[in-house]
């Protein structure tokens, strides 16, 4: 039996879930296969690598630089992070991604992307994290309306979290029949229509499919939630949430907050721990 690990997106909410994967890689906690989705991919891909510390190490370093989540990224490059930095610069030179051991660690990793054509959720296994495997990661984590379109070997792609925020379905599908799941909402939360929906028929006017999905997210999420709830009952997920009261956002740029939600993902891990080790020893029996 395998056993998966679902992220889902939130962009600097995604401090949390880098807090537990970092307790769980000081635990030598061993899974087989991770999908990503938005931050959940560019996160999560230091899982595979083994680079404890570097999501937070990096985030906080570079939150309140204008290449990296700010309007004027946006209005200079037409993404709110500019690729040139996140995807070039920062992990090769600034702050190292550690290519080799990703490529060398058996472990599945996908990136979940939105195809804007479709309006269908593409799940991109990733094996080396070379130039043309970041673009999925691009793709996985650019915003609708903050980020352009990312067209790869001749299709266009969104934020992963449009078609699919918690693919747990698709991950049991692929034959994960035990799943731990990192939400970067508070349990309890629901989703309620974008309220942008309008201004997103405007910009994203040539990819009606698209902004059909868009308009059906909220309840594609709420009835993922139900499913993991399900699941959980059922003994096959086990779910990390953010305390109630959770109030890191998506374009956090406070480096203490990002601290204390990445702090927040630790404290859980680590007091979970024991209870996380009975799952997966569970799933050997």
């Amino acid at each position: 039996m395998k056993i998966g690990m679902v992220l889902e997106g939130g962009g600097m909410r995604g401090m949390y879930t880098a807090g537990v994967l970092d307790v769980m890689l000081e635990n030598e906690i061993q899974i087989d296969g991770i999908v990503g989705v938005s931050a959940g991919t560019v996160f999560g891909c230091n899982y595979k690598s083994k680079q404890i510390g570097r999501a937070i190490r990096y985030n906080k370093k570079y939150c309140r630089d204008s290449r990296y989540g700010s309007f004027k990224s946006l209005l200079k490059t037409g993404d709110i992070f500019d690729k040139e930095f996140c995807y070039s610069q920062l992990p090769k030179e600034l702050d190292p991604f550690d290519y080799k051991t990703f490529q060398e660690n058996p472990m599945e990793f996908y990136a979940t992307c939105t195809d804007v054509n479709t309006g269908k959720a593409v799940y991109k296994r990733c094996y080396t994290s070379d130039d043309k495997e970041l673009e999925w990661f691009r793709a996985s984590a650019s915003m609708p309306l903050v980020s352009k379109v990312v067209e790869i070997d001749g299709g266009a792609y969104l934020d992963g979290g449009i078609a699919d925020s918690i693919p747990i379905r698709w991950m049991r599908e692929k034959g994960f029949e035990k799943n731990i799941v990192i939400l970067t909402r508070p349990e309890g939360y629901r989703k309620s229509k974008n309220k942008l929906i309008w201004l997103m028929r405007i910009v994203l006017h040539k990819y009606p499919n698209f902004i059909k999905a868009m308009k059906l997210r909220h309840i594609n999420y709420n009835e993922s939630l139900d499913e993991l709830y399900r699941l959980r009952k059922e003994g096959s997920v086990f779910i990390f949430a953010p305390d109630a009261g959770f109030d890191t956002g998506r374009t956090e740029s406070n480096p203490d907050k990002l601290e204390a939600a990445y702090r927040m993902g630790k404290k859980h891990a680590f007091d979970r721990l024991a209870e996380l080790r009975t799952f997966m020893k569970e799933n050997d029996e």
